[in-house]
């Protein structure tokens, strides 16, 4: 997803399935409507057009997700609340916070196939966010993926554990690294 979509801490981490949220912007019933239906344990993904100005949520609303057992909160906009938002200890990846809230007209969409940070996200897709941002796994291709990654974390594990603190190992990293260039 978009690099702007960001952990509210960087200590959180989700992982789960989408069930996805679309919303016109500055309209959060959709959101209220996927928090009563979602299952525990899947991550709500909100597509809210990138909205900076108004929030999806607040402490209240992200409270009600957490007590029913969703995993996070993935939303390409902003929420706003956050000393309570973080006091919940509740992954929210967003692009950013503000002070206004959203309206409650009814319109909008759930678990519908939904853009969300420039990346297209269908329902039950596999969400993983940490630190560094957003992943989303096509359904199909989860287990073909978890598999790949799995090897390349054994494979960097070798390889750090090699080099961590061996400088000839150092040197003979990076000159196998600049040979392939």
């Amino acid at each position: 997803m978009h690099p702007r979509i960001k952990p509210l801490k960087s200590s959180y981490f989700l992982c789960g399935k989408a069930f996805t949220v679309k919303m016109p912007v500055g309209d959060n019933l959709a959101v209220l409507k996927a928090i009563r239906h979602a299952q525990p344990g899947d991550v709500l993904v909100v597509d809210a057009k990138g909205d900076e100005y108004r929030a999806i949520a607040g402490d209240f609303v992200v409270g009600m997700a957490k007590t029913l057992g969703i995993s996070g909160i993935v939303v390409d906009g902003v929420i706003r609340d956050i000393d309570g938002v973080k006091k919940l200890n509740y992954p929210v990846f967003c692009r950013g916070t503000t002070v206004a809230a959203s309206g409650k007209s009814g319109v909008g969409e759930i678990n519908v196939p939904i853009s969300c940070g420039g990346v297209a996200v269908h329902p039950g897709d596999i969400i993983v966010g940490d630190a560094d941002g957003v992943v989303v796994v096509p359904a199909e291709k989860g287990e073909k993926i978890l598999q790949k990654a799995q090897e390349k974390i054994k494979k960097d594990q070798l390889r750090e554990e090699s080099v961590s603190e061996n400088k000839e190992e150092i040197i003979k990293y990076l000159d196998s690294m600049i040979s392939k260039s």
